[in-house]
């Protein structure tokens, strides 16, 4: 596996599944039957930062979840689809309305519906619990699992390669 510092720096995009990367994959029912899910502290914190300091952040989702998309909104990713069957089809558009490569895109997912998708961009990305099929494929592996902490560590360390981890911007939401 590449270094981190040779692996991370051509990012300018995350782009993420949201259950099992940034949540454990549990989802929980209210008494009325809607579904809700925990999401982690120190993952919103790195999700604002990126983009708070201009990086490109996203959420494609084949789950439809309105939590979902307030619990971004708040941390200052609005670029999130959800309820989405053909996870390439939504990449190719979203990097044709942002003018990305491939090569500075950094997706992470867990599961089988994902590999497709990882396989389109520079940087597949998985958390420490996510699937073989999907571990085999990532060039970077999280220590942490998904909704523990995978996001926070795949942004850290790309933010530090970059020289804007713990800069002004990071003391405050």
């Amino acid at each position: 596996m590449q270094h981190p510092n040779d692996l991370l720096k051509p990012v300018t995009t995350f782009i993420f599944d949201y259950d099992g990367v940034m949540t454990d994959g549990t989802v929980f029912s209210d008494h009325d039957g809607h579904p809700w899910r925990a999401t982690n502290v120190k993952d919103g914190y790195a999700l604002q930062l990126a983009s708070k300091l201009g990086y490109h952040v996203a959420v494609i989702s084949g789950a439809i979840c309105p939590s979902m998309e307030v619990r971004m909104n708040s941390l200052g990713v609005t670029d999130v689809f959800t309820g989405i069957p053909d996870k390439v089809l939504k990449l190719k558009e979203y990097m044709q309305e942002k003018g990305l490569k491939p090569e500075e895109i950094v997706f992470m997912g867990d599961d089988i519906p994902d590999l497709r998708v990882m396989q389109c961009v520079g940087i597949p990305a998985c958390p420490a619990d996510a699937v073989p099929e999907v571990k085999a494929i990532s060039k970077f592996v999280s220590e942490r699992n998904g909704g523990k902490g995978a996001v926070r560590d795949l942004i850290e360390q790309t933010l530090k390669v970059h020289g804007k981890w713990m800069t002004a911007e990071a003391y405050a939401w």
